[in-house]
């Protein structure tokens, strides 16, 4: 019975890592539909997003079924906690990436970004793949270090955010009002990606540590 019990708690954890799968190329694939005025995945990217939430309903399902079932306590019931919450910070996740494939799409056959603040978004997609990816492999190892390291990325992330407003902020900016509230919620949209990213490496930490 406690085998069962055991091979429950990780389908948990794959369900979670197949979500940090998908967040991650939905969010690579609105990336390059925004940089290269890509419709067609645009609408990839819009389509399957209810993927990524039939995932979390089906974590969400698990987790409370062990918890009517099996009433869990201690480090099983921080794991199956943790679980409810990290689904959701990974379907927040997919609709940061969401968002910026329907901001493609809004402004198709148009680009939306200026061609100054290109690199930055090329730079920022990148690292919100790579952080998604390392989240997958954090919550397949656990590994708390691990975990603890997302925080650079963040921080990265974060700088990248901030230097989009001194672009911005120039004189030399020439593009108008439009293109400014598109670029500072696309930035904001990875921004919070990251953010989500580094929550669900924390729930992790609490799950292996309980702190």
């Amino acid at each position: 019975m406690r085998e069962v019990y055991q091979e429950q708690l990780g389908k948990l954890a794959e369900e979670l890592a197949s979500m940090s799968s998908m967040v991650g190329r939905a969010m690579e694939r609105a990336t390059t539909a925004l940089l290269e005025t890509d419709l067609s995945l645009a609408e990839q990217v819009i389509d399957e997003d209810l993927h990524v939430d039939e995932a979390r309903a089906r974590a969400e399902e698990h987790a409370f079924g062990l918890l009517a079932l099996q009433a869990p306590v201690a480090g099983d019931l921080r794991t199956v906690i943790s679980t409810i919450h990290a689904a959701e910070d990974l379907e927040r996740m997919g609709d940061l990436a969401l968002h910026v494939a329907k901001t493609a799409r809004r402004r198709h056959p148009q680009p939306v970004l200026p061609e100054d603040v290109r690199p930055y978004f090329a730079e920022m997609g990148k690292l919100a793949v790579k952080l998604a990816g390392r989240v997958r492999t954090v919550i397949q190892t656990q590994d708390v270090d691990a975990a603890r390291g997302l925080e650079e990325d963040d921080d990265e992330m974060d700088d990248l955010h901030r230097h989009l407003f001194t672009v911005m902020m120039s004189p030399d900016w020439s593009h108008g009002v439009a293109a400014a509230v598109d670029v500072t919620l696309l930035g904001r949209f990875y921004e919070r990606f990251a953010d989500h990213g580094v929550s669900v490496a924390r729930r992790v930490v609490f799950i292996v540590t309980g702190k």
